[in-house]
């Protein structure tokens, strides 16, 4: 279908009659709008959830701007629809199609889907079907698009790998241009079969092509080995930037003509994390922490706001307290946003480092949200988890924020931690009362105003692939449950306190997925046939779906999400190399088991593996020393 049809049938049949048709205009400020040529490589990146998420997530803001300024690049964005638009779309015959220039994805060169979380990967199939493409990579033909995917889920790329033709792994900043550019190369150089196309991306450092890699199963089902064809490159190394400085970094964001789930501009003052918290994903694959320069920050941060004309500006990365520039980033920042009236937010802010100058300071213009995260109710746990923080600082913290003028806080917790016991659990009831009796001691002394509220906000733990926990079992869904009623039992008497926690079922599948290998692509497959997708909405999510397909293919998802692994077991995501040692994580592991906490890897190195390979010295806090990454 021509895009002039699709247009057409969108303005006068399909917009007026689907909420919030915003999402599907393509014509928002800063949207990049080029002619379409034979020589471009034309990309569609697709983000497997509704536009006002995929709108908010800044991976995709960098590489749509950083792709669309070259002039024989063409990027152009794709969301999932609501079921609202999929069900007039399928009604009416109209592919699923780009916003700029309503081309359906079947005439692009590249799709590629960003993986955030697990429970989008049935949209991914749901969006491929919608655009006319065979769900499995070996039923495309052969002048349909290349399908490719990336972001932390690729991390554990297998329970994906029949439906995506390639991963790329690491930092798509540093893989994909690089992506882009050889298959402009390949396509012009000779007429090259998809197999041979792909085989010869593979040679591209970061690049996991799933059909070059066969893994084999032993007879308890655990994976046993895997056979490489082709002498294709093993393991994958994941690709990283080595200064944030010198990496591009767009200003005139999209602006979106509806509210968005992070409605504001942000600039992003570091990557990775050095903290080493044992349960987080990200904290691991994002290593070595690179930050940059406060002078650089300054400059993207007027620019941005200046191209968008948002009212707040947000300073992101995995724990923004931690940047050691802080202070004289907000001191130079503040004066030049109050002047234009623009609020200064900080989320991922750690507890021990959330300043009562910064707070005073950041709420002068208009107070944002304020948010901690002890994870663990016991200074016990929060050593086994490696949660560096006390409750000392975090009573120390949040007093400062009371008398700064907040009133409401939300705490983070996790449920179902390796060694937890009922005693933990008490713990978070305990040490959210001790907050919300010092908000109310606090109000008093300064003589009234709003009522304290904490909000307790407790997460089912799940484990996730290259952390010190990818050995651990998820509790099963009873014994999360049973400790779910529990704290319920704990708070349902205290005023001033409010208890919200995550859905069992959905932490399960999770789980699951999480920790998959590539026989579930089975079960995603019929767990999408049978319905599944926007699963990372409460009103889309089935349980029984997901029960019911793997049952078909024979699978119990028990042996994933609840069953230990040892250490000499063969893990489906090794075949990545997170740079992180697998003798490193099994270290923090014995670690946790111990209660033996591990510092900043800033402060004291705990070869992890990262730096040496990539020559950072990791012990330095400050890049601007003139050593970091030399």
């Amino acid at each position: 279908m021509q895009p002039d049809r699709i247009r057409s049938i969108l303005r006068d049949e399909i917009l007026p009659t689907v909420s919030k048709p915003a999402r599907y205009l393509g014509n928002e400020l800063n949207s990049v709008h080029k002619e379409w040529s034979a020589e471009m490589v034309k990309v569609a990146l697709a983000f497997p959830d509704v536009y006002e998420v995929g709108m908010s997530h800044l991976g995709l803001k960098i590489l749509y701007h950083l792709l669309n300024q070259e002039d024989d690049v063409l990027a152009e964005r794709v969301y999932a629809p609501w079921p609202d638009m999929e069900e007039a779309l399928q009604r009416r015959g109209v592919p699923l199609f780009s916003l700029e220039s309503s081309r359906p994805l079947k005439d692009f060169d590249l799709i590629g889907f960003t993986l955030q979380y697990e429970l989008s990967f049935t949209t991914i199939l749901n969006m491929l079907d919608l655009a006319g493409l065979a769900v499995f990579a070996a039923d495309r033909q052969e002048d349909d698009p290349l399908v490719i995917s990336g972001g932390p889920c690729a991390f554990n790329p297998e329970p994906l790998a029949p439906f995506i033709d390639l991963f790329v792994i690491g930092e798509a900043e540093e893989i994909l241009p690089r992506l882009v550019a050889e298959y402009r190369r390949l396509r012009a150089s000779a007429e090259l079969s998809k197999a041979e196309l792909l085989r010869a991306l593979a040679e591209l450092p970061g690049v996991y092509v799933p059909a070059l890699y066969e893994p084999v199963y032993d007879a308890d089902g655990k994976l046993s080995r895997w056979e490489v064809r082709d002498q294709a490159p093993f393991p994958i190394k994941k690709q990283v930037i080595k200064d944030l400085d010198q990496a591009f970094f767009p200003t005139r964001f999209i602006v979106p003509y509806l509210e968005t789930v992070h409605d504001r501009a942000m600039v992003e003052v570091f990557r990775g994390c050095a903290r080493g918290c044992r349960f987080c994903q990200a904290g691991m694959i994002y290593r070595p922490v690179r930050e940059r320069s406060v002078e650089n920050l300054v400059e993207l941060a007027q620019a941005i706001v200046l191209a968008t004309g948002y009212d707040e500006l947000s300073l992101v990365s995995l724990s923004t307290g931690d940047y050691t520039g802080l202070t004289r980033l907000v001191e130079e920042l503040l004066p030049k946003l109050k002047e234009r009236g623009i609020a200064l937010s900080l989320p991922s802010l750690r507890i021990d480092t959330f300043a009562v100058e910064l707070a005073e300071q950041i709420q002068s213009i208009r107070k944002t949200g304020l948010t901690f995260a002890p994870e663990a109710g016991t200074a016990r746990l929060r050593d086994v988890i490696n949660k560096n923080v006390t409750e000392e600082d975090l009573l120390r913290t949040t007093e400062a924020a009371f008398r700064a003028g907040w009133h409401t806080v939300k705490l983070y917790f996790m449920l179902g931690l390796p060694t937890e016991t009922d005693e933990d659990l008490a713990g978070i009831y305990l040490l959210a009362k001790k907050v919300a009796d010092l908000g109310e001691s606090v109000r008093r002394e300064i003589g009234g105003g709003k009522r304290v509220t904490v909000t307790v906000s407790v997460s089912s733990f799940v484990p996730k692939a290259h952390t010190p926990f990818q050995w651990f079992a998820q509790d099963t869904r009873d014994e999360l449950r049973r400790k779910q009623r529990y704290l319920e039992s704990l708070f349902k008497k205290s005023r001033g306190l409010a208890l919200k926690y995550h859905d069992v079922d959905v932490s399960f599948i999770e789980a699951v997925l999480a920790r998959a290998d590539r026989r579930v692509a089975g079960a995603i497959y019929e767990a999408w046939r049978r319905g599944a997708k926007l699963e990372g909405w409460s009103e889309f999510f089935c349980v029984t779906r997901w029960e019911e397909a793997f049952a078909a293919c024979g699978l119990d998802p028990a042996f994933y999400a609840n069953r230990p692994r040892r250490y000499t077991e063969l893990l489906p995501w090794e075949i990545i190399d997170s740079g992180v040692s697998k003798e490193f994580l099994a270290r923090e592991a014995d670690k946790a088991l111990a209660g033996s906490k591990t510092v900043d890897c800033r402060a004291d190195c705990e070869d992890c593996g990262v730096c040496p390979g990539l020559k950072v010295a990791n012990r330095l806090r400050y890049r601007d020393s003139g050593l970091f990454g030399g």
